[in-house]
């Protein structure tokens, strides 16, 4: 009997797959990673846990890996300033090489020579997990059987949990795709397929609507040093509390809604509905405290870089020679990001409104049209007359 680790999440595709592969003489080893599912509410584990051991799964891993994730995912990407498209932050994304990271350990751990996810022939995320995967152990072998069983549908998946007793919520109808990590929620299918409506409230699950929320702006200042987040109105956090408690603030004033018409990796469009509290403050803080500490032509590059940067994450490159090479960079930037900006949050909108860093290249007494100006506005003629030469 060939040992199979199963990346699982608990849901239907995942806990049908684990009866699939059993059925054909797999011996089945479930892994299930804690990223931050529940937003600060909290996930029920055990629950998943039973569910594979009744699915048919041998055993169950269930690893704490939000540490990890901030830490060594989220934390690059927001030093990079990576959104996809202008809108997506990549919480998602940003999630799959970690798991396939587990993936691989637990395969060695076990010594088990395959392991299998439950993505679909078009998404995304069966790239990132695969190519993943292969850069860490190109030996393994990878199967999705999602991609070639005979289900041609979510109501035949149903049927065939019933038949094998795997204890699914069959009666509560979910019309969206939805995946959440503390970055971030995804949310696919359903009425969103129809790119002419507007997306109903109950799409989004944890932010307010934006016409419902407080009529008084919220003001927040977020500390950074060399890049990092540090303080929310001079308090000291830890990077997860830190995160928790501005995806709450962020949500009840409508913070970090996307709709977005996505270019896919495998060469389809999708609409996505993205929810973001945290990371859009967080991302709008940064780059505006970058904007202080950065000189022109480095601030000017490093927009290139960005941009590179979300490509790479998005398609499933986190392992990639240049993905690493380019951290280098970015993290070199870094080293004057420290200081405070104070956020306004209204409505739905994120604004900063004041900043200060003790690197500020920001000289009053040169931008100035008062009387403290030191600007000698006479050099502007030679530099004018130099500087469009070559086009004259």
């Amino acid at each position: 009997m060939k040992k199979v680790i199963l990346a699982y999440s608990g849901g239907l595709d995942t806990s049908c797959i684990v009866r699939w592969l059993k059925d054909r003489d797999y011996e089945v080893i479930c892994f299930v990673a804690d990223l931050g599912q529940g937003l600060g509410k909290g996930e029920d584990f055990q629950a998943i846990e039973e569910r594979a051991l009744v699915a048919g799964a041998s055993k169950v891993y269930i690893k704490d890996l939000q540490d990890e994730f901030i830490e060594d995912f989220v934390l690059p990407a927001l030093k990079a300033n990576a959104v996809y498209e202008g809108k997506y932050l990549l919480a998602t994304a940003l999630g799959r090489p970690l798991i396939a990271k587990y993936l691989v350990q637990i395969a060695h751990k076990e010594k088990a020579t395959i392991v299998a996810h439950g993505c679909t022939g078009k998404g995304n995320d069966q790239v990132r997990l695969e190519v993943s995967v292969g850069i860490l152990d190109p030996k393994l072998e990878i199967i999705a059987p999602v991609r070639n069983w005979e289900f041609k549908s979510r109501e035949e998946e149903i049927e065939y949990a019933i038949k094998n007793n795997i204890p699914i919520d069959v009666t509560k109808k979910k019309p969206y795709s939805v995946d959440r990590n503390i970055w971030g929620i995804s949310i696919e299918a359903g009425v969103l397929e129809n790119l002419e409506q507007e997306p109903p409230d109950d799409v989004y699950l944890i932010t307010k609507s934006p016409s419902n929320v407080s009529g008084y702006p919220k003001y927040i200042e977020i500390s950074f040093e060399e890049g990092v987040p540090k303080k929310i109105d001079g308090k000291n956090y830890k990077l997860k509390s830190l995160i928790s408690h501005l995806n709450e603030i962020g949500a009840l004033h409508g913070i970090g809604r996307a709709d977005l018409v996505e270019n896919r990796l495998v060469g389809i469009k999708s609409r996505e509905i993205y929810e973001a509290p945290a990371a859009t403050i967080l991302l709008t803080a940064h780059k505006e405290m970058e904007s202080l500490a950065l000189d022109r032509e480095l601030a000017h590059f490093k927009e290139i870089i960005s941009l590179k940067y979300a490509e790479l994450v998005y398609y499933g490159l986190w392992y990639s020679s240049l993905k690493m090479a380019l951290d280098g960079f970015v993290e070199a930037t870094q080293s004057r990001v420290t200081g405070t900006i104070r956020l306004k949050l209204f409505k739905g909108s994120c604004i900063p409104v004041a900043r200060s860093s003790p690197y500020s290249l920001y000289k009053k007494e040169l931008s100035t049209y008062g009387k403290e100006d030191k600007f000698d506005q006479k050099l502007a003629e030679g530099f004018i007359k130099v500087w469009g030469m070559p086009y004259r």
